[in-house]
């Protein structure tokens, strides 16, 4: 009886009370608006079909997006090229539909510029940097004359990337281990950085204000460089163990993450306090896939989404500023694994069905988009999940940013649903030295100089011209199947 009693009082002192339990609970589980995130495939009707993605070994993510267009790199024979879609255009795509076919060599990279939606950049195995403005209402036949050619790397060129808020300037990078600033607007390089990588660059990323650019190198190292000082602010070596590809992304605060490999070939993210690069500040390790996970990140959210290359998941985790800082929300998982993905900035999302992301996911022989939304009753706007994001506007321009000024994103509200502004069209103007000779007088009297109106009316005519030929010459096609058809008939 004793035994008994003493055993009561020994439980009895171990039970808590339900509002002790309750408050461990609250320590358990971490309050987010983000923990009941869930993708969801579109129907199929809403997917671009029959699109041949390229099959080029390079670790890039072969499409771009924005609220117009989606671009997709393809296979071309004799030569690279890539598809320009409207977002509105899906279904099957007809194998006659027109690219964008410039480049001599595969195309490797491809992003939209992030002030002006119909102006995109591309990278390729000839060693050039292309730029292109597309249509208004996208290709009608195909474009093999870009805007500005960039030349200046002396191997392929597998990275561009714009600058966040500076108009007109344009990061690329090498297989020869060097990265060039350019200004688009002049067609010429502002910024060579060429001894800081002794090795290939995997990745290259602006922080939000552009005034820093971090690196992953083959060497295992990831640099904070400060490219206008030509100088490395922070460098860590082996950031990952493992041999495979690492990538690295700023995210909140100056912090930066990477996805690598251990010794061990598992897949790991770490995110890095840029001020002591000792030790990281916090360390996933995921599994033992060997795919190269792609990071996008989503600065509004503070939430970052892993792609890996060949898997059939988007893994994503919320970022925060308590320990352990990276924390994993959930896993989207489909039958068919991607090739690469596009991830659509927050001006283009629908704000109506609480949609915090939109990806678009290439398959092998079509771009699936896939929804990321946050479930919600209200059909108020959600202000809590969508802050004032960075808007089309640039904060400064090319001169002004390599002059020492930066400026953070200009920011939009979402409130009433994102309107896009209409785009002004880009222009390149290469220096030349007889150009401080000419007097204003001269340049106003000027007979070449058109007014808006005019060149606008001359684009609409040679797009209907372009439409007239294309209905020729399929009329003439129809012509010679009737007559074949006629022959087999008979």
């Amino acid at each position: 009886n004793h035994f008994r009693v003493s055993c009561y009082v020994v439980v009895c002192s171990h039970v808590k009370s339900p509002s002790a339990l309750s408050t461990d609970m609250k320590r358990v589980v971490r309050q987010s608006k983000f923990r009941h995130v869930f993708g969801q495939a579109v129907k199929n009707d809403q997917c671009y079909d029959d699109i041949r993605v390229s099959r080029v070994t390079w670790d890039s993510t072969f499409c771009s997006v924005n609220p117009k267009f989606v671009a997709i790199i393809v296979e071309a024979s004799g030569g690279g090229a890539f598809l320009v879609l409207p977002l509105h255009k899906a279904g099957r795509i007809d194998k006659s539909y027109p690219t964008v076919c410039g480049h001599t060599g595969p195309v490797l990279d491809i992003e939209w510029c992030p002030h002006n939606d119909q102006v995109i950049a591309s990278g390729s195995e000839d060693s050039t940097v292309m730029v292109w403005q597309i249509p208004e209402n996208g290709l009608v036949t195909s474009m093999s004359e870009p805007i500005v050619t960039l030349e200046g790397h002396s191997k392929r060129v597998g990275i561009v990337a714009w600058h966040p808020t500076a108009r007109n300037v344009l990061l690329s990078a090498g297989c020869d281990n060097q990265i060039i600033i350019w200004n688009v607007g002049t067609g010429e390089a502002l910024i060579y950085l060429e001894d800081q990588h002794p090795d290939l660059i995997y990745s290259v990323s602006w922080n939000r204000n552009g005034s820093l650019i971090c690196t992953a190198c083959k060497d295992k190292a990831v640099r904070v460089i400060d490219p206008r000082k030509n100088t490395i602010v922070a460098e860590k070596q082996k950031a990952h163990e493992g041999a495979r590809p690492m990538r690295a992304i700023f995210v909140a605060d100056g912090n930066i993450l990477t996805t690598g490999f251990s010794r061990m070939s598992e897949r790991q993210i770490a995110l890095w306090n840029t001020q002591n690069m000792e030790e990281p500040m916090g360390l996933n390790e995921m599994d033992t896939s060997n795919g190269v996970l792609l990071p996008f990140y989503d600065a509004d959210c503070n939430v970052v989404y892993l792609c890996g290359k060949g898997d059939s998941s988007i893994r994503y985790f919320e970022i925060t500023d308590e320990a352990p800082y990276i924390h994993f929300l959930n896993m989207f998982t489909s039958k068919e694994p991607q090739r690469g993905m596009g991830y659509m900035p927050k001006r283009g999302l629908d704000v109506n069905k609480c949609e915090i992301a939109r990806f678009f996911k290439l398959h092998e022989r079509k771009c699936e988009p896939v929804v990321m939304t946050v479930p919600r009753k209200s059909d108020l706007f959600q202000d809590d999940l969508y802050p004032d994001t960075a808007g089309p506007d640039p904060a400064l321009e090319a001169e002004e940013w390599i002059d020492g000024k930066n400026g953070d994103p200009t920011t939009v509200s979402l409130k009433n649903g994102y309107v896009p502004t209409k785009n002004r069209e880009m222009k390149v103007v290469k220096k030349n030295i007889l150009d401080s000779k000419v007097t204003k007088n001269a340049e106003n009297s000027c007979p070449g100089n058109k007014s808006k109106s005019e060149a606008k009316l001359e684009e609409i005519l040679k797009e209907i011209k372009s439409l007239k030929d294309l209905i020729s010459s399929q009329e003439k096609r129809i012509i010679k199947l009737e007559d074949q058809m006629s022959k087999i008939a008979i």
